[in-house]
């Protein structure tokens, strides 16, 4: 349960920073609440202008660190432990 909130809780911060952010335009128009009668209503329309990613890849140098090891011979300190009798 605490998951599907968090998941719940990523989802609409990311909503809200994509609409800010003007990646995603809205424009719609207003709609028409359905009679009281079973007659329906109108729907609005929405037209979203949405932004576009390109995603690629290049082949560039960069500097790498190396990371040697070594075995050394040093003195560890140990623990012997004997069952009472």
């Amino acid at each position: 349960m605490r998951a599907l909130v968090t998941v719940i809780a990523i989802i609409v911060v990311i909503a809200i920073i994509v609409v800010a952010t003007g990646f995603v335009n809205l424009h719609g128009s207003a709609g028409e609440a359905p009679r009281v009668a079973v007659s329906g209503g109108k729907l609005p329309s929405v037209d979203a202008d949405v932004g576009s990613v390109d995603v690629g890849t290049k082949n560039t140098t960069i500097d790498v660190p190396k990371v040697d090891t070594v075995k050394k011979a040093i003195e560890v300190p140990t623990v012997d432990v004997k069952k009472a009798q």
